[in-house]
Parts: C-alpha cells; structure tokens; sequence
C-alpha cells in the first residue's frame, strides 16, 4: 500500500506534459526516468478471445498503421462487457499503467489513449467506481443542459425546433451492428444474387442513370399525354417527355409481395389499414380500400401524382394512410440500402473505392459531438471531436396545414413500426411533441356550431406554423431530430417560408431541400386561403445545389445528385379537395420526373347550384378580357361601369358583396372610401368588435354594402343576416361557398322574396375560372355545373 500511495504522490507532481505522454506512451518520457541498477521483469500482453482484429487482418506492423483510427473505434464498439473484463483480467500485469488512468480520471480529465486497462486492487475500486459515477453525473448533466437548451425559445429558431440530445442514438454505426444487421444480411444477399436488376420499384427508379440526352429532352421538348379510365379514380391522364411506358393498370387484387414493402409494414398495414375496409372489401382485398389499392399503384410505381378530389369527411384519412405508408417504405429501404452498403465498405480493404456504394445526396451533414459526452471511450483523447457519420439523406418533405395533421402523420408511422402491442418502440421528445402539437378539447367553444366540412377541416390544433423532423429506425424514432439528420420533415408553407428565407437575409438556409426524393403536398387548397407564395417560394428552393458541402463524402453520393438531376428523380404527391389554376401549374411547371406525371381528371356530374334552398333569380354576367393578365382590371372596371350603379339605389340596400381574393378587396375598399359611398367591410384581418359592428350595422341598414372576403367565410363560417342582394365579384374557389352564401338570405317578411337578386361575374379566359361553369340539363331545369379549368 505504501508503495503505491508513493507511486500516486509521484503521478500528483508530474507536470500536464508529463501525464499526456503517460497517457499516449503509457510510460514517463526517458528524460524523466530513474535508472535502476536491477532489471524489469518483462510484461507479457494476451490478446482476448473476442478480439475483433484477426491475425490475418495484423500480419505486420505496416498494415496495422494503414487501419484508421475510425475503423478502430468501430470495432471497439462491438466489444461486449464480458471481453472487456476478460481483458481485465489476462492483462492483470500492466497494473502500473491501469493506475496511471484511473489517476488521471481522478484528476477530472476525460477518457485516454490506451486500450488495455489493468485490474485494480480491491482498495482502490471504491476510489474507481466513485470518479466513473461523477463521469457519468457530469455526462448526463450536460446532456441534460442540451436538452433544455434545444426547448428554450430563447436560443432562437434553431434551438425551438430541434433536438441534439439523441444524435448519437440514431448514428447509422451504432444501430446497424445490433437492430438492423438481419436487414444489413438480407440486402447483402439480395445484392449478390444473379438477378442483373431487381424488380423493387425503389431500386428501379432510384438506380436509373440518365443520360444527357434525356435530360436535355425533358427539359425542352413538350410532353406527350394520354388517357386512362380507373375503375375507382376515374379518369386519368399520364404525361411524360420520354419513351411511353406501358399502360398502368388498376390491380382488382393486390399481393403484398409484388409490393415489396419492407418487412415491418407487410405485417403492421393490414392492422392500421382496417378501419377503412368494409365487410365486403375484405374478403377481396384484406389490406386496401379500392381508392387506396389505385393510389398506391400509382405511388409505388414512383410517377407524379395529382389528386383532386380529396375530402375531409369521406376519404381524408384513407389518403393520409396510403401516402404515410408509402414515404416510411421509402425510407426503411433507404436506409437498409445505406446500412448494407456500410457493412461491405467496412470490410473491404482500407482504400479501396467502389463506385456501387453511392447511396447518398449532397446535404448529407457532418455532425460533430464531444466524444466523452456521447460515448466513453478509451480511442479518444479528452476533449477532442468525432466526425460522426449520420445517415439521414434520404429526405422526405411533407407539407401540411395544420399541426393536428402533422400529429396524425406521426401517430400513424409509430403505428406502423410498432408490430404488435407487447413491443412499443422508442420515441424520443414524445411528451414534448403532444405538448406543442395536441390539442385541448375543453379549448373549444361549447355552443360553436359549424359545418361538417369545417369540423373536418378545423380539428385539434390548427396552428400552422411550424416544422418538425424525424428521424426513424425499425424500433425507434427520435422527434425534432435537425433536418440535416432527418429522414423525414413535415412542416407546414409558413415554417418552411421562414426557414428557407428571402434574399438579402442573413440567417437563411434551403441546402436541406437539395436531396428531397419524395415530396408530399397534402391539402393544397387551403394553402390558397394561407399564402400560396409560401408553396411557390418554397418548389423555387426545392432540389438546388447546395451552398455549402456540410461535410459530405462525396464518394458515396449519387451521380445524379452531382449532375445537379434530383430534380428529375424527385417524387410529387399532390392531393387537394378541388381543381384550381395555381395548383394545377405548379404540378405542371414544378414537377420533372423523369417516369411521367398522373393527374385525375374527372369532370363533376352536379353543380353547387343545385343545393340552394332559397329561390331567387341567379343572373351570371360575363365580361370580356384579352389575357389572364388584363382579366383583374377588366373586372375592376366592368363592376364599377355597368354593375354598381344598378345597386347605388336607397331600394338596393343590403347588399353583400363576396369578394374572393384580398388585393380585389382592397382595391374595392378604397374605390368606396373615395367615393364615400355607404358601406362597411369584413376581412379576415378584420377584428372581433370590427365583425360584430359591421355585422349590426348591416342587419339594421345603416350600411347599404357590405365588403365580405372569402378567406373570412372559410375561417370563420359566420351567418351573415340581412342579405337581400348578393353580388359574387369572381367565383368562389370552394364549389360549396356558392349554396352557402345564397343560403345565408332569410326573408325579412313575407313581401321581400320577390326582391332577392343574385348576380356572379365571370370571364371569357380559362385562367379566370371559366371551367367552373357549364349548364347541363337535369330533370326540370338547368344548374350551374362547377368544375376547375385545366390551364397552363
């Protein structure tokens, strides 16, 4: 015991430079040295059993140096407990060296540079396991500080919609070696099989190497179309630039094996996806509803997709299932493909380069974390920084309004990963995702009564600003992951536009987007009544090259992806509850697949009309205008020329005026004020007392027009009473406002009917809407037949 009290007292007074070369060299520098006139007996190290090195892979000293330090630390990761204490045990000789670390620990340095640690005598294991309790005390404090920084709104943007206390949980290195090998083994076998190409549809459309020639065809010659008829979606149309691929059929039957789903899902979808099969669907087909079985044969297919006929109340969730399923197939192969290809990388020769590891895009980032906070680890020296490879980059951008949408989408993929109750995976940041992103039903008024379509609509939270990523592996899931180590990021357009930026800002960042593979839009219609410039700024930013390297390798990125051609890989599913001119030019001018595009096309059979309960005369005015352009003046001018000075009479009263878009509303606004005539208005900016005032003096007659906006009417569906004479400045964009708003006139007394009036204006050009009307006959008369235009 003396003696080695001595032998502490000695390491106390050595000087920093002394303990650094102790701990690289595991002895005192030879200037330092007390020649001894006896010998030292000689120390005979033992290699365990569980050694991963082989001795063929250390033949000489020469190969042992060409390993890198990197692939060092991925094979100590492996080392179980129980090699490590036999370790301990064999090398029981090098207690000198043993001390000197646990001395070192003691002093309050980090983790050193040796490998082999000696057994420590039975006195001294206190003073052990005492400096590796404070260790790990220290450790999780500041994991614990990450955490609450990355939850303070104090630290900014960053800080409020992140998560950095996982990183090191979900690196690709230390999950694919334990959960994810049976999925590693399986690809490797898939990959050395004979077939020359696999039939997934994953690897077909991601492996597909594009010539110039079909690039510079895409991009500049027109597209060709033709038409299909579906059984349950109807009609289809299928554009594409290239060669025409065989007709896509509707399966009546779908067999989950040619689906290729990933293990997990075959199980797990049939579970989830039963609440929308009825009695009669699942003796056919147990795992879709017809409209998800043709969805999904468009999907997996990897073509673009438009689908105009999303509803809230009938077919909203069925949709959100089938495209939840399809992004996490993406993803979980994804990710095996990387996993797979980091197990034969990891086994071949130190320099060796293949090209057949390119699995990655340009934005795949370099995460550097403090290696003795994340993992202690005698390879890494205190206070020094791994690069630590992180796996996220095959991204998939979904877009919703709302964040009870994105609560959904969350709640469905931990479904899906889940494959039976007894085994729950792990979700980081679950209390504080249903925190930000739940909804408290004792928020909502009692005696709010609404419309169906707006129940549907409005549910749980509907904040929309915000983003989230997620990162995903087969028994876990980490929320609020950074989007560069995300695989998957839903965010609404105004999370999106504040990320993303203008120009000229100093803190902006798009170089996430460059990578995008599948691109979700869901609900894109009431993206028209939030700002349809936040979706436009964000498809400009959309698969660019990105400004900075993020420390990417660029060995295993994609050729396509160095060509600067994601563009053209990328996947677009668009689903919106109608047919619109803005939504329908971004399918056709944002999106450049190179397999082809598919929209449904189907032609409404009845009209909004046709549900107004009120009779009343409905007089639709056309006006004439040389160009979409010239259409907003035309119409400006043809209100104020022809169509006001019929209503200007005292005997016109109560007129509403239902003015679609804000920039018409403002320019009618002050066209009023300045010819002071008698009005009041209602916008969506307008506030509460404003409403209740506007509304009052309407009813009453104080105000003879009332200026009323759409966006209004769809976020607060407020009765208007009063109305005797309705003039719609342009036609509404949802078919359903038309009955409504006619709807909203009650007869005062029993001698006013005769004086209600409705008048609409539309315009000769497409782009004004004018597919939304035609007249069909049906029984005793005709209706109004809504329908969108198919422009641009």
């Amino acid at each position: 015991m003396g003696k080695r009290r001595g032998e502490r007292e000695l390491l106390r007074s050595l000087s920093k430079r002394q303990k650094k070369h102790l701990r690289e060299f595991g002895e005192e520098h030879p200037f330092y040295d007390k020649v001894s006139g006896r010998p030292e007996a000689t120390q005979t190290c033992e290699l365990s059993e569980n050694s991963d090195k082989s001795s063929a892979e250390s033949d000489s000293e020469t190969e042992v140096e060409q390993v890198s330090v990197y692939h060092k630390l991925l094979a100590t990761l492996k080392t179980s407990p129980e090699s490590e204490s036999e370790e301990e045990e064999d090398e029981s000789e090098s207690e000198e060296t043993g001390e000197s670390e646990t001395e070192t620990d003691s002093e309050g340095s980090q983790e050193t540079g040796e490998v082999d640690g000696g057994e420590e005598d039975k006195n001294d294991v206190p003073e052990k396991e005492e400096a590796t309790d404070t260790a790990e005390q220290t450790r999780g404090q500041e994991q614990a500080d990450d955490a609450d920084a990355s939850c303070d709104p104090s630290h900014g943007v960053i800080g409020e919609f992140t998560d950095v206390k996982h990183e090191s949980e979900f690196s690709l290195e230390t999950n694919f070696m334990e959960e994810e090998s049976g999925d590693c083994n399986a690809d490797r076998r898939d990959s050395n099989s004979s077939q020359a190409f696999s039939k997934d549809p994953f690897k077909q459309h991601m492996d597909k190497e594009l010539e110039e020639k079909e690039v510079e065809k895409m991009s500049t010659l027109p597209k060709t179309s033709s038409q299909s008829q579906w059984p349950r979606l109807g009609q289809l149309t299928f554009s594409s630039t290239l060669e025409k691929h065989k007709t896509l059929k509707a399966d009546k039957e779908v067999d989950m094996k040619q689906l290729y789903l990933h293990k997990p899902l075959e199980s797990t979808w049939p579970k989830v996806n039963k609440q929308f099969l009825s009695s009669v669907n699942k003796a056919s087909d147990p795992s879709f509803s017809p409209l998800q079985r043709e969805l999904f044969c468009i999907m997996n297919t990897y073509r673009d997709l438009f689908y105009p006929e999303r509803n809230a109340l009938t077919n909203g969730e069925e949709i959100r299932h089938v495209y939840c399923l399809h992004a996490l197939n993406h993803v979980l192969k994804a990710n095996a493909q990387v996993l797979s290809h980091n197990a034969k990388r990891r086994d071949q020769k130190p320099g060796a380069d293949n090209d057949d590891y390119r699995d990655q895009g340009l934005t795949r980032p370099k995460v550097t974390c403090t290696w003795a906070r994340a993992f202690p680890h005698p390879f890494v020296l205190p206070g020094s920084h791994l690069l630590w490879p992180d796996r996220r980059q095959h991204p998939v951008l979904m877009i919703v309004p709302f964040r009870e949408c994105a609560l959904r989408i969350v709640h469905i993929f931990i479904s899906l990963l889940e494959v039976n109750d007894k085994k729950k995976i792990d979700v980081s940041n679950k209390k504080r995702f249903k925190g930000e992103f739940g909804f408290d039903p004792e928020e909502k008024p009692p005696n709010l009564k609404r419309p169906e379509d707006y129940e549907a609509v409005f549910a749980g939270n509907i904040d929309d600003h915000f983003r989230i990523g997620v990162a995903i592996l087969q028994k876990s899931m980490r929320l609020y992951a950074p989007f560069y180590s995300s695989d998957i990021i839903i965010a609404s357009p105004l999370g999106m536009r504040t990320v993303i930026g203008a120009e000229g800002e100093k803190k902006r960042d798009f170089d996430f987007l460059s990578s995008i593979e599948i691109l979700i839009i869901d609900q894109a219609d009431i993206y028209l009544m939030q700002n349809w410039e936040h979706v436009l700024h964000l498809m400009k930013h959309i698969n660019l090259l990105p400004l900075d390297s993020h420390g990417v390798d660029f060995s295993r990125v994609r050729m396509l992806n160095l060509n600067n051609w994601s563009k053209y890989y990328r996947q677009t599913l668009l689903f919106s509850a109608l047919q619109d001119p803005q939504i329908n030019s971004v399918f056709n001018k944002h999106c450049f697949n190179y397999v082809g595009q598919v929209a449904v096309r189907n032609v409404p059979l009845s009209g909004s009309i046709s549900h107004v309960v009120v009779q009343l005369p409905h007089v639709f005015r056309r006006l004439e205008a040389e160009n979409s352009i010239a259409v907003i003046d035309a119409r400006f001018r043809f209100f104020i020329d022809k169509v006001l000075p019929e209503y200007r009479d005292a005997i016109m009263s109560h007129t509403l005026i239902y003015v679609p878009s804000y920039f018409d509303y403002v320019r009618l606004r002050n066209y009023f004020k300045k010819e002071d005539l008698n009005f009041t208005h209602i916008c969506e900016y307008t506030k509460k007392a404003g409403v209740c005032r506007a509304r009052r003096f309407f009813l009453k007659g104080e105000k003879q027009f009332l200026l009323f906006t759409e966006r209004f009417h769809f976020y607060k569906r407020y009765t208007i009473k009063g109305i005797r004479n309705l003039i719609f400045y342009e036609l509404p964009t949802y078919s359903h406002f038309y009955s409504e708003i006619c709807n909203m006139m009650k007869a005062m007394d029993s001698g006013v009917d005769a004086t209600w009036t409705c008048t609409v204006l539309y315009s000769n050009t497409l782009s004004d809407k004018k597919g939304r009307m035609s007249f069909k006959k049906a029984g005793v008369g005709e209706y109004l037949l809504y329908r969108t235009a198919l422009v641009y």
